[in-house]
């Protein structure tokens, strides 16, 4: 994973800044706006179906077909929902100037598309075959590099909707070989809609975490594109994809680690915090270095991307602290995840996202991309301490189980 992210990590800064300086602040401010607005909504478009896949496949191989028809079907029926919706509310939420056939395809590249590569890396990674896994998430980012080249070298000025376009094409291809890839080296689904009501339950929460994260992490630059200019959305927007992509080497550990926590979590809590602390230390010594590397080397963004982007440099110093406290709260979470507490986390991410939308209403309209970067460190500031408490708590309750049980044991022998 940690080899596929890098090359990953390669591919998507040249992604990001051939279609950056090609679309100008405007264009690219219309586009993240809109694939922030789409991303609220992508994570129901599973139903938590890899997940959830992964946690039984983990556990028991046999289950895969099933589960992986689940997943599919899943995907189509909600996404085709979620389509829908997005846009009707679209037209609520964002600007006029942003075309609605914009949003019918980011909205259907990134709801079926994404979505499907997403479920057939999940299949993968339930095997613990991480090596296909990341090879989908290098070719999705590789066909999105061509189609970003291919509209540098057609287009002299080219709009948010002709990015659009090719940004469908490029995930469409991607999603065809990802399902082929898992029908050839895994199997063929079965498709078999019945679940239990436990199951449907779980993937909903973490249908809703999802949701509760990208709302945190993305809903501000929707709301930039809205309360505040589509030059703010585009400064803003591009120091945050820079912090995404120096975070990709802790989300390779995060993915790698993720069926572990599902097994080591069978045995409660202590034995999740005793799994988890090590790769907390190594991950936090990464983001200090990166943290220290951005502050440095925030000043030369205007030299790669163009001047437009001058004020993206305050934007990335202020953004630099957010790699160490996600490199916290991530690991925290899932460790959470893999011993039970899914509905806990997923109560903590909503609350924190509830949160950062109210604070963001206050403050984008008086401090603009300022404001959503001050909301932005607040928010996963709250996340730590919301899941600290929650990690202490329960840590505190399964060491003294045994105590309570060996005075029973006491006490019934008397």
């Amino acid at each position: 994973m940690l080899v596929g992210q890098g090359f990953k990590l390669l591919i998507q800064a040249l992604y990001f800044t051939v279609i950056a300086r090609s679309l100008g602040a405007q264009n690219y401010g219309a586009f993240v706006g809109v694939v922030g607005l789409v991303g609220i909504l992508l994570p129901f478009a599973t139903m938590g179906s890899g997940y959830l896949l992964i946690k039984n496949v983990a556990r028991d191989e046999r289950q895969f077909r099933t589960n992986w028809g689940s997943a599919l079907t899943t995907t189509l029926l909600s996404g085709s929902i979620l389509f829908s919706v997005v846009i009707l509310i679209s037209r609520f939420v964002m600007p006029a100037s942003i075309s609605i056939r914009l949003v019918m395809i980011v909205a259907a590249a990134d709801l079926f598309g994404t979505s499907i590569v997403g479920v057939c890396g999940h299949a993968f990674i339930a095997f613990e075959r991480m090596k296909w896994t990341a090879w989908l998430n290098v070719l999705l980012s590789a066909l999105r590099l061509v189609a970003a080249i291919i509209l540098a070298t057609v287009h002299s000025r080219p709009t948010a909707l002709e990015w659009g376009e090719l940004y469908l094409a490029s995930t469409s291809i991607v999603m065809l070989l990802a399902l082929i890839l898992v029908i050839v080296k895994l199997g063929t689904p079965t498709f078999d809609l019945s679940r239990s009501a436990a199951e449907i339950r779980e993937g909903f929460y973490f249908s809703v975490m999802q949701s509760a994260q990208t709302i945190y992490n993305d809903i501000d630059k929707a709301m930039l594109a809205r309360l505040s200019t589509l030059e703010a959305t585009g400064i803003y927007g591009a120091a945050y994809r820079i912090i995404d992509v120096s975070f990709t080497p802790v989300a390779a550990v995060l993915v790698a680690a993720f069926p572990n926590f599902f097994r080591v979590g069978a045995d409660g809590i202590s034995a999740t915090l005793r799994y988890v602390k090590p790769l907390i230390f190594r991950a936090l010594g990464y983001a200090a270095l990166v943290a220290v590397g951005l502050l440095v080397c925030a000043r030369m963004v205007p030299l790669i991307l163009g001047g437009e982007y001058r004020l993206t440099v305050e934007a990335l110093r202020w953004l630099a602290v957010l790699p160490l406290l996600k490199a916290v709260h991530s690991f925290f979470a899932d460790a959470l995840t893999g011993a039970g507490y899914q509905a806990l986390r997923t109560a903590i991410s909503a609350g924190v996202a509830v949160f950062n939308v109210l604070l963001n209403i206050w403050i984008i309209p008086a401090y603009s991309w300022r404001g959503a970067a001050w909301s932005s460190i607040a928010s996963d500031a709250l996340l730590i301490c919301g899941i600290g408490t929650a990690f202490f708590i329960l840590s505190r309750r399964s060491q003294s189980l045994p105590d309570i049980r060996k005075a029973l044991e006491v006490r019934a022998e008397a």
